[in-house]
């Protein structure tokens, strides 16, 4: 069975919903990114791509199995690039993050989770 694969408005990148993995907000990305010259090749490039050739590998969303939270797992280099773009939606697929496996998941998303 495939992987899920699904879309959801870049709106909910955001310091509630859809939360950067390793950083507590996505200001915190910006910052980061911004002053790191490999991060800034990557994001020009992005920035660069991503309107004519749109947006060719899902961002990977985890599902903490304690909290329910869910964050940016892989991809913060696109899910900033999308949010500066103002990119109405983006692709994604999502696993669950226990406490010792991360599990990839064929199942639909718990959408529930984002409070739409």
């Amino acid at each position: 069975m495939a992987l899920y694969a699904g879309t959801l408005p870049t709106r909910l990148l955001n310091d509630q919903q859809i939360r950067p993995g390793s950083y507590r907000k996505w200001k915190h990305v910006a910052r980061d990114f911004g002053s790191r010259s490999k991060d800034r090749e990557i994001m020009a490039g992005l920035l660069a791509s991503l309107p004519t050739e749109g947006q060719r590998k899902p961002i990977l969303l985890g599902v903490d199995d304690r909290s329910h939270s869910v964050y940016v797992s892989d991809g913060h280099h696109r899910a900033l690039a999308l949010m500066q773009l103002d990119a109405i939606e983006f692709t994604f697929r999502w696993c669950w993050i226990r406490s010792f496996t991360v599990d990839h998941q064929s199942a639909p998303f718990p959408y529930h989770l984002l409070g739409l």
